[in-house]
């Protein structure tokens, strides 16, 4: 079921960015057909419900948590296309991967190959690279439109929020969020190629948007170690123990 309130957030990209409701139909028409086999979702929710997760984006800042999340490896790590490639410079494997596959190739065939879940978005504008998702050996389809077949819609914009939405679609019990600047710098991992760096940082301020609208629908303890999100709480590395271990942390 799709998070309440998302058709009309939808309605208002549509309109921001000047994208076609057919074309993104037209695309999570294909990549409908392109999914073999429809994912089985409990193995999804097992990794999510009632667990603390760890969201990673590829802003700025996902450089400087490294270490960080290699000390934490036994917490789900829920991450965002572009930091695809540093994770796996590192050997750090993600549990969940959410992309609309414009991030390094390579990468994601590499990432594709093994456990990780990849979460495929479908989109206007990435109906020629969603023939990649016949090398990923476990895969989700999503949409923005109405969700069918074997396309969920579980909310989400940018690939960075999209990882939020996913979290609290399954009830994860706290979010804590890596790499997730929305500034006006972009990171050098958030796209091989970005060919309009206005639209890409407008792009960033309607994905901050959306987790702030996401974070007022709290049903998860919300938390950013990177720029300061309304409704998220502003915690630094050293503190993340003791927020894992305490239930009534903040």
């Amino acid at each position: 079921m799709t998070v309440l309130g998302w058709e009309k957030k939808y309605s208002e990209i549509l309109k921001e960015f000047g994208f076609s409701k057919k074309s993104d139909l037209e695309s999570a028409k294909l990549l409908n057909f392109l999914l073999k086999s429809k994912f089985p979702l409990n193995k999804l929710r097992s990794k999510v419900f009632e667990q603390n997760v760890f969201v990673i984006g590829a802003g700025p800042s996902l450089p400087s948590c490294i270490p960080i999340l290699k000390r934490f490896g036994f917490i789900t790590k829920i991450v965002a296309d572009g930091a695809a490639k540093a994770l796996i410079e590192n050997n750090i494997i993600p549990d969940i991967l959410v992309t609309d596959l414009d991030g390094d190739e390579k990468s994601l065939k590499k990432i594709g190959k093994g456990k990780t879940i990849m979460v495929v978005h479908a989109h206007g504008d990435n109906f020629d690279k969603l023939e990649l998702v016949s090398k990923f050996k476990n895969c989700i389809g999503t949409t923005e439109v109405k969700p069918f077949g074997k396309i969920h819609n579980f909310g989400g914009f940018t690939d960075g929020d999209r990882c939020v939405f996913l979290a609290k679609h399954f009830k994860a019990k706290k979010i804590i969020l890596f790499g997730m600047d929305f500034g006006n710098k972009i990171g050098k991992y958030s796209k091989t190629k970005i060919v309009n760096k206005r639209i890409k940082i407008k792009k960033l301020r309607r994905g901050k948007k959306l987790l702030e609208w996401i974070a007022s629908k709290n049903s998860s303890d919300l938390y950013t170690t990177s720029k300061s999100i309304k409704g998220f709480k502003k915690i630094y590395y050293n503190e993340l123990e003791s927020v894992l271990a305490d239930e009534n942390a903040f």
